[in-house]
Order: structure tokens, then C-alpha cells, then sequence
């Protein structure tokens, strides 16, 4: 049977997984664009509320982790923002382009500086077990996030069961929340 992953590894997967979808929106048209922008809003929707309910807090317990963990949540706010005036505005909209280079630059500089200051910290610090288990938190929540967006869904009940970055990362929340004290 093969080794369960930890969540470091998860999380890796999931940057290399990030910038194909980036590169892949550099060149993509129509449609095939509207896809890969979609599939980038709900993994990037995702990753980010995971880490800020498992990685984050996990780190900020170990001793050099306070400000290595204040770090990303800083860096990840700005990016949220872009991340949901593009969802806003959409992949065909003037100003698109670059606003999606700034969220590409910033979300890539975000996942080198966890890759090499915050993963590393956690490898160090957290038993596997640990680690195997938040991993198995993190696909729990990803399995209940909306695939895409919804265009036309008008009702507000609706668009938090369907909707926009903001709605993915409360339900991915709520999942992960769920999960942790299931485990307790």
C-alpha cells in the first residue's frame, strides 16, 4: 500500500499545480482561458483558506514560527483581493491581463518564501503523523469546493453554496474546522 502524503507535500503539489494553471492563462483563449482561470480561482481559493487554518496556526506554534507565519498571512492578503476583483471582472475584461501578472507574481513569490521558510519549519517541528493527518484535512475540504463559479445564480443563499472565491474559502473553512474537530 502506498505511504499517505504529508501536507507539506500536498501543498508543493498543489504550487506546481498553480503555476501550470498560470502559464497555461498566458496563452489560453476563449473558453479554454474562462476554464483555466475558473480551475485557478478554486485552487488558489482553496490552498489559501488551508493554510490559513492549518498551516499558518501550526506554524506560528514552533519557536521561530510567530514570524514566519505573520509573513504569509500578510502576503496572502493582497493577493485575496486581486484574486476576487479578477473573479469579479472576468478573464475577458480590459485591465485582466494585468491584474493577473500582479496576482501571479504575488502568489508565486508567496508559495517560494512557504517553500523555503514555513515547509521547512513544519518538517522540522511536526511529527509525521501530524502532518499525514492535515494533509488528509486539506483533500476533505477540497472534495466539498465548488468546481467553478456559477455565472446567473442571482440569490445569495445560492452563491455561498456555489459562488465566488470569498464563498469557496468560508465553505473550505467550515470543512476543515469540521475535520479538526472531528479529530479532537
Amino acid at each position: 500500500m502506498a505511504q499517505k502524503i504529508d501536507v507539506v507535500t500536498l501543498l508543493e503539489r498543489q504550487h506546481e499545480e498553480i503555476r501550470r494553471l498560470f502559464a497555461k492563462l498566458r496563452t489560453a483563449k476563449g473558453d479554454r482561458r474562462v476554464k483555466a482561470f475558473q480551475d485557478l480561482v478554486k485552487l488558489l481559493s482553496v490552498h489559501e483558506t488551508a493554510e490559513e487554518e492549518l498551516v499558518h496556526p501550526e506554524v506560528h506554534r514552533r519557536q521561530g514560527g510567530k514570524r514566519v507565519a505573520n509573513a504569509r498571512i500578510k502576503e496572502e492578503h493582497h493577493a485575496k483581493e486581486l484574486l476576487s476583483t479578477l473573479d469579479k471582472i472576468g478573464p475577458d475584461a480590459e485591465g485582466f491581463d494585468t491584474l493577473l501578472r500582479e496576482l501571479r507574481d504575488d502568489v508565486l513569490a508567496h508559495a517560494e518564501h512557504e517553500e523555503r521558510e514555513e515547509f521547512p519549519l513544519l518538517r522540522k517541528t511536526v511529527d509525521e503523523n501530524r502532518l499525514r493527518a492535515m494533509a488528509d484535512t486539506v483533500r476533505a475540504a477540497e472534495a466539498i469546493a465548488p468546481t467553478h463559479p456559477h455565472p446567473g445564480v442571482e440569490s445569495a443563499a445560492a452563491n455561498v453554496i456555489l459562488g465566488p472565491p470569498t464563498a469557496v474559502m468560508d465553505r473550505t473553512r467550515d470543512a476543515i474546522r469540521s475535520v479538526l474537530r472531528q479529530q479532537s
